[in-house]
């Protein structure tokens, strides 16, 4: 089938400037375009004004109107016209479609879209992999965490904290208070927790009250240590 209208096979469009030019239309496209969309043509729904940069006679370049419009509205632009090149362009489009839809053209399209969407799928696991990779670490802890233990999560990603430092970070920032346990209301939120630990001292076993950070406070932490550390 011999092109005579370039028709994007992707959107199944046509440049209302270049049918323009194959229908001859004596008419300037700036006044002729205006006029067909008046026979109940939408914007957005048949056509869609674009801007296209186009070389001018000095060399240069500038850029002009132009409109992808459908199958459908280049099939009655061409029957509006009665001419014979009319008739031709709108033939073209009719043996086009008819050719698109056949079996393996059919076929064609839809390994195509598949293709598409498995790559978009795997960029979607790429950029989400850090997500996933820190769901994955706090889901194996099964219970809370030491501060060290949260320093080394963080540090897992990209955050440059230790646990002195994170401390430190959580005491300026009146989340820990003087004694490493925390104010209340981060208790309430359930970020930490205090549990009683056993060391040993000269006067025996003692138990004393340490922080932990549970799975919702490790990631609650981690987004505001990002906060602070990653530009």
């Amino acid at each position: 089938m011999n092109e005579i209208l370039t028709v994007n096979s992707d959107t199944q469009t046509v440049s209302a400037r270049e049918l323009h030019e194959r229908l001859n239309i004596g008419t300037p496209y700036h006044k002729w375009f205006p006029r067909m969309c008046e026979y109940g043509f939408e914007e957005n729904t048949d056509y869609t004004v674009t801007d296209k940069n186009v070389h001018n006679s000095n060399g240069g370049k500038q850029t002009i109107k132009d409109a992808d419009i459908s199958i459908d509205m280049a099939k009655q632009i061409c029957m509006i016209q009665r001419t014979p090149e009319g008739k031709k362009c709108r033939q073209y489009l009719i043996d086009l479609e008819k050719a698109w839809n056949t079996p393996e053209q059919v076929f064609a399209r839809a390994l195509k879209m598949a293709d598409e969407t498995i790559n978009n799928l795997k960029l979607q696991i790429a950029e989400q992999k850090p997500l996933v990779t820190f769901a994955e670490n706090v889901a194996s802890s099964a219970d809370s965490i030491s501060m060290k233990q949260m320093a080394n999560l963080a540090q897992d990603e990209h955050i440059d904290i230790g646990r002195n430092r994170l401390i430190k970070f959580l005491k300026e920032k009146k989340i820990l208070m003087k004694d490493n346990t925390p104010y209340q209301q981060y208790l309430d939120r359930k970020y930490f927790d205090v549990i009683k630990v056993p060391k040993k001292t000269v006067y025996g076993e003692m138990y004393f009250p340490t922080t932990v950070v549970t799975g919702k406070g490790q990631i609650w932490l981690l987004n505001k240590l990002k906060e602070e550390y990653v530009n």
